[in-house]
C-alpha cells in the first residue's frame, strides 16, 4: 500500500431508523444533492440508496434505508430485507430517532444490530423542534444503550451537521476510493426519474393512496438535442385510487406530472415531455412479477 492510500480514509455509513425520522432528508443535506425523495408519508424510501461525499482525504458512502417496520406485504418483506442487507459490510452505523417524538420502541432498534462490531452513533434528529431542557432526558435515557456517541442534529436546519461529518471522518478506516469524485449517487437515470414521479405523487395524494403507488419508467428517449421524451406508468391497487390519482378532468395527474417534469428537467438539464398513465394492478405489492418490474424484487 502506498502512502497516498494510507492517508486516505473511506467507508460505508448506514442510516437506519423507523419511518419518518428524517433519514432521507439528512442524507440529502450531507451529500448536498437530492439523493433520496422526501415526503411526510411513512415508508417513502423503499430501496437501498447510496449518497457519496468525496474530498481530497476521504470518501463517505451514505446508505439510505427503508424505515424499520413490521412488514405486511411482499413489498414490506423486501424493504425489511433491504435494511438487513444494507448493514452488511458497513463501517459505521447511524441510528436515527425523532427527538421531537421519542417512543419507547426507539430503544429496541440497536439490539437488532448488536452483532456489528463497528462504531455506532445515535442521531437525535429534529432538534430544531425540541427545547434543550426536553432534549436532556432523551440523551440520558440512552446512556447505557451501547452507542459510541450521541449527537443531537437537525437535518432541516443543519444544526450539528458539521460535528456529525467530523466524527464520521474521524471514525472512517483507511481505505480506497470506491467511486469517482464526480459521482454522488449510485442510482441510474431511470431509477431517479421513477423516484421523482413517486415523490410528487406522495406529496399530492391522500394518505390512503401512496402506500399502493408504484412507478415504472417504460422509456426515456432523446427526441432531439435538448428534448427528452419519457413514458411512465403509475401502478395503483384499486379503481377508486385511480380515480383519485387522475383527479377531476385529469387535474391531479397533470399536477403530479408538472411537478415531476420540473425536477426531471433539472436532473437531465433538458426539456422533458413527460407522459404518465395510471394502471390498476390489484395486489401488486404482493406480486413478485410486478415487484420485479418496479425494481423491488430479486428472485
Amino acid at each position: 500500500m502506498d502512502n497516498s492510500t494510507q492517508s486516505f480514509h473511506s467507508g460505508f455509513v448506514a442510516m437506519v431508523g423507523r419511518p419518518n425520522v428524517g433519514k432521507s432528508t439528512l442524507i440529502n443535506r450531507l451529500v448536498g444533492e437530492k439523493v433520496s425523495i422526501v415526503s411526510p408519508k411513512p415508508q417513502t424510501t423503499r430501496n437501498r440508496i447510496l449518497g457519496i461525499v468525496s474530498d481530497e482525504s476521504s470518501q463517505i458512502v451514505f446508505v439510505d434505508t427503508p424505515g424499520i417496520h413490521r412488514p405486511r406485504t411482499k413489498l414490506g418483506e423486501y424493504m425489511e430485507k433491504t435494511v438487513q442487507d444494507s448493514v452488511q459490510g458497513i463501517d459505521i452505523l447511524c441510528v436515527l430517532i425523532d427527538a421531537a417524538r421519542p417512543r419507547p420502541e426507539d430503544h429496541d432498534i440497536l439490539p437488532g444490530f448488536e452483532g456489528l462490531k463497528l462504531p455506532k452513533f445515535l442521531l437525535l434528529n429534529k432538534t430544531d423542534l425540541v427545547s434543550p431542557k426536553d432534549l436532556l432526558p432523551i440523551i440520558a435515557s440512552f446512556a447505557d444503550a451501547g452507542f459510541d456517541m450521541v449527537l443531537p442534529i437537525s437535518a432541516r436546519s443543519g444544526e450539528g451537521i458539521d460535528t456529525l461529518m467530523s466524527e464520521i471522518r474521524r471514525s472512517l478506516p483507511q481505505g480506497p476510493k470506491y467511486y469517482p469524485d464526480e459521482l454522488w449517487t449510485d442510482q441510474n437515470e431511470r431509477q431517479m426519474i421513477a423516484e421523482i414521479i413517486r415523490e410528487k405523487a406522495l406529496l399530492n395524494l391522500r394518505d390512503e393512496v401512496p402506500h399502493g403507488i408504484g412507478v415504472e419508467v417504460l422509456g426515456v428517449k432523446e427526441v432531439r438535442e435538448g428534448l427528452t421524451e419519457i413514458h411512465a406508468d403509475l401502478y395503483c391497487e384499486r379503481a377508486s385510487h385511480k380515480t383519485i390519482i387522475v383527479g377531476r378532468r385529469g387535474e391531479m395527474l397533470k399536477s403530479i406530472g408538472s411537478q415531476a417534469r420540473a425536477d426531471i428537467e433539472a436532473l437531465l438539464d433538458a426539456q422533458v415531455n413527460l407522459q404518465l398513465w395510471v394502471k390498476v394492478r390489484p395486489g401488486w405489492m404482493d406480486n413478485n412479477s410486478d415487484l420485479k418490474s418496479l425494481g423491488y424484487w430479486e428472485n
